[in-house]
């Protein structure tokens, strides 16, 4: 079922052209310094195929909450996201709306100095000035109120957010936002899937932190449980007010 993505109103980036483009349950906001719609779509939609082809012969791909390896000649997005759910400890599919966000991010790189591709609360980050990513975290007292400052040099940027309070992705915790920066989207997907999964109550988040150091190419995390936050890395917060 079709959730409105009423975080999306909190995105402001004025300096630059922002549109969706969506194919069937792939969703993207995306926002670049021109209107790129056609381009975007054409990618995404190269992507997915590439993806569907491949799970209509390895369907284990698509199900397994285990890592999964894939052959060589695998299409590039099939073995980028095997690789990512390997270092995190999840299935390959973990890593889908990141993937795709990175791929079609890299190849519209080409057309713009600044993108950046939301898709279904991953975000691929490529930016020449410094940008502010708000937090959403559900009923949290902490949603909204915060967010992280991206600056330029940090980028290219993966930046993904897991909930097992909000939204309809797979999630065995209870976390309000597991939020994680990593090197591409495809392993901060991958990595925010697997901390979630971890964060039941409050208590928790230490260790959810500790996982998360122990993964090459995370650069850090965010963890909100209620009114409860930790967090470690090359994270910058600055208090916000979303209105």
């Amino acid at each position: 079922m079709y959730q409105p993505r009423t975080y999306r109103n909190w995105v402001k980036n004025k300096d630059l052209v922002s549109f969706k483009v969506i194919i069937e349950d792939t969703d993207c906001y995306i926002s670049a310094n021109s209107n790129l719609a056609t381009k975007a779509r054409r990618l995404i939609q190269k992507y997915r195929s590439q993806l569907i082809k491949y799970i209509s012969s390895h369907p284990l791909f698509l199900t397994t909450l285990e890592p999964f390896t894939a052959e060589e000649y695998a299409p590039l997005i099939v073995k980028a996201m095997c690789k990512a759910g390997e270092q995190a400890s999840v299935g390959p599919m973990a890593a889908v709306a990141g993937a795709v966000a990175h791929f079609a991010g890299e190849e519209l790189a080409t057309f713009s100095q600044d993108i950046i591709i939301e898709n279904g609360g991953d975000i691929y980050l490529r930016s020449i000035q410094e940008r502010l990513i708000g937090i959403y975290a559900g009923q949290s007292p902490l949603s909204g109120k915060i967010g992280i400052v991206i600056p330029a040099k940090d980028t290219p940027l993966g930046i993904s957010t897991s909930s097992g309070t909000v939204g309809h992705s797979l999630s065995f915790g209870k976390a309000d936002a597991v939020v994680v920066l990593a090197e591409t989207a495809i392993l901060s997907d991958a990595v925010a899937t697997a901390i979630g999964n971890l964060i039941i109550i409050p208590a928790d988040i230490p260790a959810g932190i500790a996982r998360a150091q122990k993964i090459d190419g995370v650069r850090g995390i965010l963890i909100i449980k209620g009114d409860e936050m930790g967090v470690w890395g090359t994270v910058q917060l600055r208090r916000i007010e979303v209105g």
